[in-house]
């Protein structure tokens, strides 16, 4: 049971990380080229990801 839990917490701290990767890479890319739809998108990603991580540290510290 807790190999489960601890399998779930990694698996959601790396989709956390890799959603800031994805959104700073989108909204870079955005930026370059002048596009204003795809800064939107990698912000609100990168907002996800950010959210992702505070639960996740939230929850932890709460734990404790």
């Amino acid at each position: 049971m807790a190999l489960e839990d601890g399998k779930r917490f990694l698996i959601g701290k790396l989709v956390g990380v890799l959603c800031i990767i994805l959104g700073f890479l989108v909204a870079a890319s955005g930026y370059r080229s002048d596009a204003m739809l795809y800064m939107i998108a990698g912000v609100v990603i990168l907002a996800i990801g950010i959210g992702i991580l505070m639960s996740k540290v939230a929850r932890r510290n709460a734990g404790a």
